[in-house]
């Protein structure tokens, strides 16, 4: 199995080291890991004077998998956009055609207490957020900052989507709510966005080849509030780029913690970008305090979905599970009752759960 490894900025390299002894552990019990390291973000600016190097890119397309830390830190704001760490993540998701976004929303019973929802309403929450990953807002055309006429500024961003883009991550909703519990919310804003309105359209015409499956719909506003209402109604949820930016953010935090959750962009082959769902953290990088459980549960996503090994899979989630029934926490879970340990222990903790 041919990896990529981008460690990227901020806490991305420390992260990424914890989950390379998970890999290197598992290699030991004879699984067979190829791990090549590369810039992305504001480290390969730093190294090519690009965000998504050329030779980042030539590898992620040569390997099997690609397994990302973060991007980003305050010294890149200041170039011009095209330069910024952010944009050598989207390029990379857009230039491996990672169109389907999976983001698990599982809370740990022994993290109960640190969702900021009271434990009756997360207990047992186990929701699947699915974000189609390559289109809408974020890379539609036209674009850019421009001056009228009068003098005022204007910027313009451009909302669109195919029917085939619409129709391919309608598709994977539905094969993997037929894996769950066959329940599956679309969320859209059709009652004023055209773009959604075809996006609700095509979503109900692919679920009729799914009729097991119970194909509900919510508006985005409303389905932030449910999020927080009563987020146990929600199996499997659907929805568009910028939409599923926002509503697997929210949803992050009814576990307690964004460091938690993992994150799979998957192509049509499943091919994978594998990557923790927070960011760069650089106020708290290299100090040896982040959470690396969501980079390490990523790991497991890649065995899952690229590798098509659920037992190994199962492995790393129940090496994650046995260190948090334990009492182990990072800072960002800790809380009192529960012991507080570095980075690279909890690393060294899952290695040895293993």
């Amino acid at each position: 199995m041919k990896i990529a490894v981008l460690p990227g900025d901020g806490i991305g390299p420390e992260i990424i080291a914890q989950a390379v002894k998970v890999m290197k552990a598992l290699s030991s019990d004879g699984l067979k890991f190829e791990m090549e390291e590369a810039a992305i973000g504001g480290a390969g600016y730093d190294t090519a004077g690009d965000p998504l190097p050329e030779a980042t890119m030539k590898l992620a397309t040569d390997s099997d998998a690609v397994l990302l830390g973060a991007v980003g830190g305050w010294q890149y704001d200041t170039l011009p956009r095209p330069m910024r760490p952010e944009q050598g993540l989207l390029r990379i998701r857009k230039g491996l055609n990672a169109f389907a976004n999976l983001r698990p929303a599982l809370l740990y019973p022994e993290l109960a207490n640190a969702s900021t929802l009271k434990p009756e309403v997360v207990a047992g929450l186990d929701i699947m957020i699915i974000r189609e990953l390559t289109g809408d807002i974020y890379f539609g055309q036209p674009r850019g900052i421009s001056t009228l006429p009068s003098g005022e500024r204007e910027g313009i961003n451009t909302m669109r989507y195919s029917e085939s883009e619409i129709r391919r991550i309608a598709k994977v909703a539905c094969e993997i709510a037929m894996k769950r519990n066959k329940k599956l919310c679309s969320v859209d804003k059709a009652n004023v966005l055209e773009t959604t309105d075809l996006w609700r359209q095509v979503v109900i015409e692919v679920a009729k080849d799914y009729p097991q499956v119970e194909l509900s719909h919510q508006y985005v506003d409303n389905a932030a509030m449910q999020l927080v209402r009563n987020p146990k109604q929600f199996d499997v949820i659907v929805t568009g780029n910028i939409f599923g930016d926002i509503l697997s953010d929210e949803a992050s935090m009814l576990t307690g913690s964004i460091g938690m959750l993992p994150s799979a962009s998957l192509d049509a082959n499943n091919k994978g970008l594998y990557e923790p769902s927070h960011g760069s953290a650089p106020d708290i990088a290299g100090q040896d305090i982040a959470n690396p459980l969501a980079t390490i549960l990523s790991v497991a996503m890649m065995m899952r979905y690229t590798f098509n090994d659920e037992t190994t899979a199962q492995r790393i989630e129940g090496a994650v599970k046995k260190v948090l029934a334990s009492g182990l926490r990072t800072g960002d879970i800790f809380e009192p009752g529960t012991q507080k340990i570095a980075c690279s222990a909890m690393g060294d903790a899952v290695v040895a759960a293993l």
